[in-house]
């Protein structure tokens, strides 16, 4: 029989979720009364509200008739993964919604539930951003590793691929062999960091018959060092030195190819921190 754990909804990670819940709701529900959002950008913001509400509800509830150790998975890891792509979600549609929808001057009624839906979202990616700092690992825990800097780092660079995939354009750069390249890399290393979070999510890096911590030190180096060739590749070969064309409208592929440039740049990074936090934490432990 299932019990009652209050401390699901009082402690302070249960107040950030039930916080993210009521603004997700909130979002979606003023964007919904509008009913002004259609195109892939409207769609996209309004799935993001609806799924982040369903999981963190779902997590919510789990947690609170203590159910979810009965899930084969480890749920920390899960939850800390959740909370972070929950928060690159939300942000993401907090900058696109208002960008997309929003016009000035602001003066309808209309208008005025868009920009109250805004101020929602926002607020809602900082109850998620303080979920992910709540339920961050203290240096040197290592329990749950999509909790470590390298884990949540895991799934920014998973998001940041997304985006890049959602802003290719296949008459783009299947023409050019250095373009193919790019789009080589940002495959490769998407589906191998998709790979480790499934598995670890799933317990299921136990049965690599290798030493995990040093093969993902190897990976990183390697994934550092494909983006660095996709920075200097892409805009090479995309942009070609050619300035912002004066017809160029929101959806024209020169800006597609400047946006993939800079989320190449981000990525980059990213994986240059993962290394050096995967690095010290395989090489240069802290004594017990």
């Amino acid at each position: 029989m299932a019990t009652l754990n209050l401390r699901a909804l009082t402690s302070w990670v249960g107040i950030a979720r039930l916080l993210a819940v009521v603004l997700c709701c909130l979002s979606f529900s003023l964007v919904a009364s509008t009913g002004h959002f259609g195109g892939p950008y409207g769609t996209w913001c309004m799935f993001t509200w609806c799924f982040c509400f369903a999981v963190t509800l779902l997590v919510l509830l789990l947690e609170l008739l203590e159910l979810y150790p009965l899930l084969p998975l480890s749920w920390d890891d899960f939850t800390s993964a959740f909370s972070m792509l929950a928060a690159l979600m939300v942000f993401t549609s907090s900058v696109v919604f208002p960008a997309t929808f929003i016009k000035s001057p602001c003066s309808s009624s209309q208008c005025a539930r868009q920009a109250v839906a805004t101020t929602s979202s926002c607020l809602c990616f900082v109850a998620y951003a303080l979920e992910v700092s709540l339920t961050r690992a203290k240096p040197g825990d290592i329990s749950s590793f999509l909790s470590t800097v390298p884990g949540l780092l895991k799934v920014f660079e998973a998001y940041v691929a997304c985006l890049i995939f959602s802003l290719l354009e296949t008459g783009e750069y299947t023409r050019r062999s250095g373009l193919m390249w790019c789009v080589a890399v940002y495959s490769l290393c998407f589906i191998f960091t998709l790979l480790i979070i499934i598995f670890t999510i799933g317990r299921c890096l136990t049965y690599i018959p290798c030493p995990l911590e040093k093969v993902l030190v190897g990976y990183n180096a390697l994934a550092l060092l494909m983006y660095l060739t996709a920075m200097v590749v892409w805009p090479l070969y995309s942009l070609g030195g050619r300035g912002r064309p004066d017809s160029c409208g929101p959806d024209c592929p020169w800006n597609k190819n400047l946006g993939i440039t800079f989320l190449t740049i981000f990525n980059l990074i990213a994986y240059l921190v993962d290394l050096v936090y995967s690095t010290r934490m395989v090489f240069f432990r802290a004594p017990p």
